[in-house]
């Protein structure tokens, strides 16, 4: 599969939304019970964008994956920390692309000062986990039955990866 990873722009707000929606809609990977509507969607690139990143997969033309960072927690201590996420279209998981989506993200965010990624996993998902693991996240803890979606409680495990790892002063990001 030849794949392009590149920056997302607002015209990419309806495939991402498109790949989006069924894990809104079918299960609990995230905790969105309303798919957000293509704006809703060009808003969140936008934001990601000026602030941390976000990127797409693409082959042949077609976006068949999308991922990007966000705030960590909105306290000011934590901004040097953020979160990570990655989408892919339906029947594209363990193919590489989500591999090659963070391989790409991850220098970006060092770029922009971040110390810490922090990726959140609903349970059971043995795909995430895995990559996650692949790429050098640890495992920090496991929030349990923090979720009420399609009818059950579910647990949340939390992973974290050290983007600069010296203990030397942040620098003041934009």
């Amino acid at each position: 599969m030849m794949l392009t990873i590149r920056d997302a722009g607002q015209d990419d707000a309806t495939a991402c939304a498109a790949i989006y929606r069924p894990y809104v809609l079918n299960t609990a990977i995230t905790f969105e019970t309303e798919p957000p509507t293509v704006s809703e969607m060009s808003r969140r690139i936008e934001a990601a964008v000026r602030s941390y990143a976000w990127l797409v997969a693409e082959t042949n033309d077609q976006i068949i994956g999308y991922a990007y960072a966000g705030p960590f927690a909105a306290r000011p201590a934590y901004r040097w920390s953020c979160e990570v996420s990655v989408y892919l279209e339906t029947g594209r998981r363990r193919t590489g692309a989500g591999r090659a989506l963070y391989q790409a993200l991850l220098p970006r965010l060092i770029e922009r000062g971040y110390r810490i990624a922090v990726a959140k996993m609903t349970l059971p998902n043995d795909a995430s986990m895995g990559l996650h693991a692949a790429l050098g996240f640890r495992p920090v803890g496991v929030h349990r039955r923090i979720g009420w979606k399609n009818g059950a409680w579910h647990d949340v495990a939390i992973a974290q990866l050290d983007l600069i790892t010296d203990n030397s002063p942040p620098t003041e990001q934009n």
